[in-house]
């Protein structure tokens, strides 16, 4: 029964972590610790997000799967909205 539970358990971590792939997921990883963050600018969104995440992570509630896609998930995110204000400025 326990080995059951802890495949189960793994599996939908899996599943999770597999459709992690947007700042609108990371968002909703966030607002199940109850933070919820909009600043008006989506950099800014962006890096306050980076910040509360390494708070829950370094808090220890957050495992650490579920933190590097999230990280991977808001610098991706960070360098494309980089490229695109860079890319408004030129124009």
């Amino acid at each position: 029964m326990i080995f059951i539970e802890y495949y189960i358990e793994k599996h939908l971590k899996f599943c999770y972590n597999f459709f992690m792939k947007r700042l609108y997921d990371v968002q909703q990883l966030l607002k199940r610790f109850g933070i919820i963050v909009y600043m008006g600018n989506r950099l800014y969104d962006i890096e306050m997000m980076q910040i509360e995440l390494n708070r829950i992570y370094q808090a220890g509630v957050l495992d650490r799967l579920e933190y590097m896609d999230a990280e991977l998930v808001l610098r991706r995110e960070h360098r494309l909205e980089l490229e695109y204000q860079k890319s408004r400025e030129n124009e």
